[in-house]
């Protein structure tokens, strides 16, 4: 017996069923398709308004039922809750629709980078590595920028970011080995992410008042574009200005000594 799709299966229920009903929670669960207590916990979270009181009853009519629907199909999309609440509070409020939030949302969700992972045999490696110091290939391995895929003559290798891994390779060819420049991304990302998500947080609050010139899905999409755009360079730039002023104060500091100021033997 072949399973009927969510997006069916709603439809004819919506169409078998009367307008203007009102459920209690369990026939709005029964009729959302979902269990009683992924409803109330929906209500705990937010995500559903109260239902109407008749006496001590408590009753929901197809305003809810809609509300629960629409949270299936930004779940569809793969969205988590927290993000569900916050695209039903903006519709709630009229900032948009849900088909401008779900087209903003796949703004959101286009690359930044273009970039793909390479898989590479031995020989396409051992030509990307070079004339390399002994153990480089392990030490690669063990920071994950190259990861062994398969055995023998099959054997192949996966790299996740070829960008990183040239990156490291350089460093590496400068006197930085793969553990410290693995390192040191590692403290660059944890900052980073943090930053990003105060400033997707500020900018979120900020919306037709700073972000945006408005609030519909071309306007958002438009800004977020142009943060695509040049949100890389402004990160080259302010790193370039605070790791010269950091190494300044390492000098001062005596923490890094200039060539030429140390004690000779």
């Amino acid at each position: 017996m072949s399973k009927r799709s969510p997006e069916l299966s709603r439809r004819r229920r919506r169409e078998e069923e009367p307008s203007g009903r009102s459920y209690t929670i369990d026939e709005l669960a029964a009729a959302a398709e979902l269990p009683s207590r992924t409803v109330r916990h929906y209500r705990t979270e937010g995500l559903l308004s109260p239902p109407h009181r008749q006496g001590r009853k408590g009753l929901y009519d197809e305003g809810h039922l809609r509300r629960l629907e629409m949270i299936a199909e930004l779940q569809d999309r793969g969205l988590n809750l927290r993000t569900i609440r916050d695209a039903l509070h903006q519709i709630d409020r009229g900032r948009l629709s849900l088909q401008d939030w779900l087209g903003v949302e796949a703004d959101l969700s286009a690359p930044w980078l273009d970039e793909s992972p390479l898989l590479l045999d031995e020989a396409a490696l051992r030509e990307r590595l070079g004339d390399s110091s002994p153990g480089l290939q392990a030490a690669l391995d063990g920071a994950g920028l190259i990861e062994r895929q398969g055995r023998g003559e099959k054997q192949q290798y996966l790299v996740p970011s070829p960008g990183l891994l040239e990156i490291s390779l350089r460093l590496n060819a400068a006197g930085v080995d793969i553990a410290s420049g693995v390192r040191a991304g590692e403290i660059f990302r944890k900052r980073i992410r943090q930053a990003c998500n105060e400033v997707l947080t500020l900018l979120a609050g900020r919306t037709g008042k700073g972000f945006a010139r408005e609030t519909s899905r071309d306007a958002v999409g438009e800004a977020i574009g142009a943060m695509r755009d040049v949100g890389g360079e402004a990160v080259r730039i302010i790193f370039a200005q605070e790791n010269e002023a950091a190494l300044r104060r390492a000098i001062q500091r005596g923490i890094i000594k200039p060539p030429g100021k140390g004690r000779k033997r």
